[in-house]
């Protein structure tokens, strides 16, 4: 049965069409629904990020037109409009598909995690709402070994991508013994909220979040249990500090040589890492100069970065051919499946015949005819029973001058040139 993906993403729309063509958490089990009552579609997940729009469906006929046409109308957005965003992959190519995004390889950031589990999210919705079946369980399965297996043999997503982690992982390579440790970080926006983040996830002692509104940072402070204080304290605390994270939108430094030098005094010379990821700088540069005190600007994390990147990169090209791999395992096993539906149902058929033909021929022996006769009634009316079919199709066949449907049921009958009834 073919398997089918399409939808948009981040490198084929803007983010408004992502935003008119996403799935709320509450539209999902609706739109599963409909769906399915689109003739043919028997399995189907739907997968929707801020990222991308994708649906995954296992059918016996509806084409990639269908399923997009769907896929339209029920946002109430003009195909043609669309049309140049979308794409669709079938068979083999949507199985490749569906592992990259689990991967990471298809994200804005090669590697990300986060990805994987919107896709396990997406999946429990379908299977909670009976959408998911045999195939396509055995398909996310898969798919989720597979990015495991591509987490633990590339080192697809070891090196940190994005400015507040790479500050964090750079913290972590300076002091092993976290729980040991004071970070202060300056500012309360996006950044420094990752930042605050990543560092108690890594398991730091305590934090310090200095800003200039007491409130913001101590809205800031609350979730990570950290102590807040304004930009006019912080030479009272600097020396507290084994790690400095600054990032505000300050127009001149909030941290001078001449104040990092009395904290690093008081410190009794013990090592301060200071990363400045504020542009205009928060931290005088001539700071970087002071013995004990390790400077890096964004600079020197936009470079950490690319390196990064280029390893992540290097990763991909590893991954890509494990998906390919897996995919083929998956695609053998889905062919196989279809293969033994197939002669399920043949057989079935085959032994409704038999018991049709067998029971008429019980009531002619027992109305006393001739068994010979009998015999050779079964047998002639069970064979044109079972042929009937296929005779027909390949009549057809002939007519449409198939040739290729000729040449499958030789095949599949073993029907040599030389062949006749009496051999």
């Amino acid at each position: 049965m073919p398997l089918l993906s399409a939808g948009l993403n981040h490198t084929t729309a803007p983010v408004e069409t992502r935003e008119r063509l996403s799935f709320a958490p509450a539209q999902i089990a609706t739109a599963l629904h409909s769906l399915g009552e689109l003739g043919g579609v028997h399995e189907r997940v739907i997968v929707s990020t801020c990222n991308r729009t994708e649906i995954y469906c296992l059918c016996e006929y509806p084409t990639a037109n269908e399923v997009i046409a769907w896929f339209c109308n029920y946002h109430q957005v003009p195909e043609a409009e669309l049309r140049p965003m979308l794409y669709a992959y079938q068979g083999q190519r949507a199985v490749e598909h569906l592992m990259r995004v689990a991967a990471g390889l298809d994200s804005m950031v090669v590697g990300e995690a986060q990805i994987l589990g919107q896709i396990k999210q997406a999946y429990r919705e379908a299977s909670e709402a009976n959408a998911a079946g045999g195939a396509l369980s055995r398909l996310f399965q898969h798919t989720f070994a597979t990015a495991k297996r591509i987490r633990t043999e590339t080192r697809i997503g070891a090196n940190p991508v994005s400015v507040a982690s790479t500050a964090v992982n750079l913290a972590h390579q300076f002091f092993d013994d976290f729980p040991e440790h004071t970070a202060m970080l300056i500012g309360a926006g996006q950044t420094i909220e990752l930042a605050a983040r990543h560092l108690h996830e890594h398991g730091l002692g305590r934090m310090i979040i200095a800003n200039r509104t007491l409130h913001n940072a101590r809205e800031l402070a609350r979730p990570f249990n950290a102590y807040a204080i304004t930009l006019d304290e912080i030479p009272a605390h600097l020396a507290e500090a084994d790690i400095v994270i600054s990032s505000t939108a300050s127009n001149t430094p909030i941290l001078n040589r001449s104040t990092l030098a009395e904290a690093v005094r008081s410190r009794r010379h013990r090592p301060m890492l200071a990363v400045d990821i504020a542009v205009p700088r928060d931290i005088e540069a001539s700071a970087g100069d002071l013995d004990d005190v390790y400077l890096y600007s964004i600079d020197d994390l936009q470079r950490i970065i690319h390196d990064n990147l280029a390893q992540r990169r290097e990763a991909a090209t590893v991954a890509t051919d494990i998906i390919s791999q897996e995919a083929g395992r998956f695609v053998a096993w889905l062919e196989a499946a279809d293969a033994i539906d197939t002669i399920r149902r043949l057989r079935g058929q085959a032994a409704a015949s038999r018991r049709q033909v067998l029971e008429r021929a019980r009531r002619r022996l027992a109305r006393g005819e001739d068994p010979e006769a009998v015999l050779d009634y079964l047998a002639h009316t069970l064979s044109n029973r079972l042929l009937h079919r296929p005779s027909r199709q390949l009549r057809e066949a002939g007519l449409a001058r198939d040739e290729n449907t000729i040449q499958a049921a030789r095949r599949l009958f073993s029907i040599d040139d030389g062949d006749n009834e009496s051999s």
